[in-house]
């Protein structure tokens, strides 16, 4: 939606003057009798609080009798049921403006036009704008005596949406996604999906990188290197308290700790020689002095270097990677983010040969709204990458995921098969695929670097994606493999849930893995 200065706007702290509300707050106009049931009916106002223009309308609809200016058909369609919780979802426009003055604001870009807010609504407005201006604040006030899906869940995230400035549009559109993926996963409960309610409406308002999100992918990324840091972090303190200067002894005895963590020879010698250059550039003499200097120098390894972020529609990324690394449950992660930020996405079912893969893919397809192509078990992978890029630029897709059957890297034929199905899609579709994303399994350790190696070689690498984080303490292998080959590494998966694939901040590992 990408309106984060409307979001300043409306809670940097400052009240507005009398000018300000006269401009930018919505007015308490006169509604039509329609607006006012819809109202009603979604619980935001009584009939005590229907505005007194519609009485002859009321009395008229019932009584059962058209009123002044209407059919027969009009009035019968008043007495018409309200339509289901799901109706109302998809099914709920704007009310239109009601007054000259209304029709002049909704010409104001920075305020749309919106129905007259009820006297809860109100109340709840005043609260939001004194509230701490973080995502979870903000959601904990709209959300406050909620706990189940439904019309109540619905009209408050409507309400905290169009507070935050997004258009009726892409208001319906969240909301109807939200209520899709609620009923495809089975929740009902809030508890059950309100941390990933937070992280949709993070990647929905362009707020993934603020503060907020920050500290919760930071305690994520605690908690998922928290085997890791048992063996490097806590073994680093120890080493750092046991030495009072920076000798031969300790350097010996640092470079066995990163070996023990999973870096390996090559990446940890080039490691230590790299510390002792910062040490005596920096004049660090000591342990202590030493200590920031290793969180800076990771963060330097990992450091993603720029790149051109041009496409020519559709972006067709190519995940690949070796049997059980989680290619499918990645691919499902990265769809649900890209749909999440409004994206029109398709996943094509290249993995024709392992058993259910393609069912597989089009159940994660159908739980994260995107589109499916397949042709089914025993497929040509070639074909079905070729037909779906033509589908996808017929149908204006903007990402197209394109699966590959996991094959073990040290099979030559397997993947001379995934260079085939990659210079198919490079045919099809100039300058495609736009990103070759390896699939790596961060508990496999040093194995890794021969996956990467060999990949590498055989199909382009651009970028990888580090699953499983959360269960080894062989995170030390990410060091190796950025020092190695200089592929960034993107994303990290941290746990089950659609939001534990999180973006990599090399700053912030490093911070995760040395802190105690």
């Amino acid at each position: 939606m990408g309106f984060f200065s409307s979001i300043k706007n409306l809670f940097g702290g400052a009240k507005p003057s009398e000018a300000e509300t006269e401009t930018t707050a919505p007015r308490q106009a006169p509604e039509s009798e329609a607006s006012a049931q819809d109202k009603a009916a979604a619980g935001g106002m009584t009939e005590k609080e229907a505005p007194a223009g519609g009485d002859i309308q009321a009395e008229a609809a019932q009584a059962g009798k058209p009123a002044a200016g209407e059919t027969a058909e009009d009035a019968t369609a008043k007495q018409a049921p309200a339509p289901n919780a799901r109706q109302a979802v998809q099914d709920s426009a704007p009310a239109q403006p009601a007054s000259p003055a209304e029709a002049r604001q909704e010409e104001i870009p920075s305020s749309p036009a919106a129905p007259a807010l009820n006297d809860e609504e109100k109340a709840m407005t005043v609260r939001l704008r004194e509230a701490e201006p973080r995502l979870s604040a903000w959601l904990a006030v709209a959300l406050e005596g909620v706990d189940r899906t439904g019309d109540a869940l619905w009209q408050r995230l409507r309400f905290l949406l169009r507070a935050l400035d997004a258009s009726d549009e892409e208001t319906e559109a969240f909301i109807r996604d939200l209520a899709e993926w609620t009923d495809a996963m089975g929740y009902e409960d809030l508890a059950d999906f309100r941390s990933e309610l937070q992280y949709r409406l993070a990647l929905a308002l362009d707020l993934e990188d603020e503060e907020d999100e920050r500290d919760r992918l930071f305690v994520k990324l605690q908690e998922g290197l928290a085997k890791t840091r048992a063996q490097l972090g806590q073994g680093l303190q120890t080493l750092f308290a046991g030495y009072g200067e920076l000798s031969p002894a300790f350097w010996d005895d640092l470079l066995e700790l990163f070996i023990m963590a999973d870096m390996g020879m090559e990446a940890a010698t080039t490691l230590c020689n790299r510390l002792r250059n910062r040490a005596r550039e920096a004049g660090a003499k000591t342990p202590a002095e030493l200590q920031p200097l290793l969180a800076a120098e990771l963060g330097d390894i990992f450091r993603i270097p720029r790149r051109v972020a041009a496409i020519n529609p559709p972006e067709i990324v190519l995940i690949i990677g070796v049997n059980g690394v989680g290619k499918t449950t990645t691919i499902a992660k990265l769809a649900y983010r890209a749909r999440s930020q409004g994206k029109k996405v398709m996943l094509a079912a290249g993995d024709t040969f392992r058993a259910a893969a393609v069912e597989q893919l089009g159940i994660w397809a159908q739980r994260t709204g995107s589109l499916f192509h397949a042709k089914g078990q025993n497929a040509d992978p070639s074909a079905v990458a070729w037909e779906a890029v033509d589908r996808a630029v017929a149908e204006q897709v903007d990402v197209l995921f394109v699966d590959t059957a996991g094959r073990l890297h040290t099979k030559t034929n397997l993947m001379e098969e995934l260079k085939k199905v990659r210079s198919v899609i490079a045919r099809k579709h100039p300058g495609a695929p736009h990103r070759s994303v390896l699939i790596l399994d961060a508990t496999t350790g040093q194995n890794a670097l021969s996956q990467v190696k060999l990949f590498k070689e055989a199909a382009g690498i651009d970028e990888i994606i580090l699953t499983k984080l959360d269960g080894t303490a062989k995170g030390g292998v990410a060091v190796a493999v950025a020092m190695q080959f200089g592929i960034p590494i993107t994303f990290v998966g941290l746990g089950e849930k659609m939001e534990d694939l999180r973006p990599f901040n090399g700053d912030d590992y490093a911070r995760a893995l040395l802190e105690a």
